[in-house]
């Protein structure tokens, strides 16, 4: 079993710091926001997005398909009570010539994701994988 391990230190009543070893990354935790870090289910949609690029990266040499770029759209509904995240819609673009059958096969592996299965959980997920040519 892996084991993942991340310190969060509060800076000041503006935001936080999360780090693992020299990586870092400044998190929005003003109760009123703010436009240069990201919040919370900003976040949790940023962690998804890696984890789908991964999934397809790990799945690209296996399949034998050559991708030129990813590009992966996400949005999130919360609901109030009790607050969650009920829905997550995901478009992903792949810069593809590969059919529709090999863009299926692929949205499959990035269905198999740790953070995809994590969210899908609890959460309503929706979305596709497109060739953008």
């Amino acid at each position: 079993m892996l084991e993942y391990h991340l310190d969060v230190e509060r800076i000041d009543e503006h935001g936080s710091l999360a780090s693992v070893g020299p990586a870092e990354v400044v998190l929005d935790t003003d109760m009123n926001g703010r436009d240069d870090a990201l919040s919370p289910p900003e976040l949790l949609l940023a962690a998804l997005g890696a984890c789908m690029v991964r999934a397809i990266q790990r799945a690209q040499p296996r399949l034998r398909i050559n991708i030129s770029t990813i590009s992966i759209h996400l949005r999130a509904w919360r609901q109030d009570s009790p607050p969650a995240v009920a829905t997550v819609h995901y478009r992903i673009e792949l810069g593809t010539d590969a059919d529709d059958e090999m863009l299926e096969l692929l949205h499959r592996n990035v269905q198999k994701g740790t953070i995809f299965n994590t969210v899908a959980a609890g959460t309503r997920m929706q979305g596709e994988v497109v060739s953008s040519g």
